[in-house]
């Protein structure tokens, strides 16, 4: 079977997809992506096949709310959908794939799936849509979202409107969660749990600073929200400063965001190899997006969660429903309350076990494997 990926260009987005195409060419299957060679080949490593795609980078959004969703859209979902078009266009000529597995959000996958009549599959990146949240309490939101839809099918000189959501395929969807994350989940959508594979290792990363004598929290806010977060940086600077006898902590944060104060006991680094930390890990404090708040679970490491935007504020209201770590305010949590709750997770050996609990439940779903399962079974169809 030839299988054609295709996902935006965020990590995020592109480390779960990376699992499933990884299990896919183990199982003896072709697999090509499309998209940017400089972006994705750090992080497929040299084995992988790229058919070569322009970047269009996603830039830094510091709207919140519905302006953040207006953003994402008019700003970088639609633009990114006209200007890869024609590079999608052009790999299917090329490769000729039997199944297409295209990130919700890369509609432009979804609009050349059409266009050629193959089967595709969607994949969703995160929790946001998979209820359809914005249909039942924000019906104004979810019909201009689907106005921008329409308006890239008709850019792309496909006749009339779409003939369903483009968001989600005919042929199916798969969500990298399940369990309490995937709460309210369409009972069309198959629910595989995180798919997790080795990555490409950061020989650079110093492994030996971790002192087995402490304990040792990540604090991840997302590679897109770094801007937002500074004052959030601020605090969380204020709550680690007495704590060095106690623990160390990563953070990922550009350089120069913390000062000497918490030098002995912080690390500070632009990206971190996560899933070589999480072994070593004891807690977390992130803003709640999917990929970290699963791959902690899995490894059983409870967190704090200070949800910005999107599905965040969902996946952490899950996370402190089955007692698997606190939710707080990104904004206005302070120095001293954010240094409590953190206390307490590494104290209080609960939360470590409902960690473990609900990452179990989500190992159970298959993962990259059970993705894998799925994508064959279309080309059988």
């Amino acid at each position: 079977m030839r299988l054609l990926f295709l996902a935006l260009p965020l990590t995020g987005h592109v480390n779960p997809m990376a699992a499933v195409a990884a299990a896919l060419t183990r199982r003896g299957h072709d697999v090509l992506w499309a998209g940017s060679e400089s972006f994705l080949r750090p992080l497929l490593g040299d084995g992988a096949a790229i058919h070569p795609i322009p970047l269009r980078a996603h830039r830094g959004q510091a709207e919140r709310g519905l302006d953040a969703t207006r953003s994402r859209w008019e700003g970088y979902i639609v633009p990114h959908a006209k200007s890869t078009r024609k590079g999608v266009d052009a790999a299917i000529a090329a490769f000729r794939p039997d199944v297409l597995a295209v990130d919700q959000h890369a509609i432009a996958g979804a609009i050349a799936a059409h266009a050629h009549g193959l089967r595709w599959v969607s994949v969703a990146p995160t929790t946001m849509e998979l209820a359809r949240p914005f249909l039942r309490s924000l019906p104004r939101v979810e019909e201009w979202i689907r106005a921008q839809l329409a308006g890239a099918w008709t850019a792309a000189g496909q006749p009339g409107e779409p003939p369903h959501d483009l968001r989600f395929s005919p042929h199916g969807t798969i969500a990298f969660t399940t369990g309490a994350l995937a709460s309210g989940a369409e009972s069309t959508v198959d629910l595989v749990g995180p798919a997790l594979a080795p990555r490409v290792p950061d020989p650079d990363f110093p492994l030996d600073w971790l002192d087995p004598a402490r304990k040792h929290v990540l604090v991840t806010m997302g590679t897109l929200s770094m801007d937002l977060a500074k004052d959030f940086y601020r605090r969380v600077a204020e709550a680690l400063a007495p704590l060095g006898d106690r623990l160390q902590a990563i953070v990922v944060a550009p350089d120069g965001t913390f000062d000497e104060a918490v030098a002995g006991h912080v690390l500070v680094r632009r990206r971190v190899p996560v899933l070589d930390l999480l072994p070593r890990l004891h807690a977390v404090v992130a803003h709640g997006g999917l990929n970290t708040v699963s791959e902690a679970l899995v490894h059983g490491v409870p967190l704090v969660i200070a949800p910005i935007k999107g599905d965040q504020a969902l996946n952490a209201n899950a996370i402190a429903g089955v007692g698997a770590g606190v939710r707080v305010s990104f904004d206005h949590i302070r120095p001293a309350a954010l240094r409590e709750h953190l206390l307490r997770l590494l104290d209080d050996p609960s939360f470590a076990a409902a960690a473990r609990a609900e990452g179990a439940r989500l190992l159970e779903a298959g993962g990259a494997e059970a993705a894998a399962t799925i994508l064959e079974a279309h080309h059988n169809d």
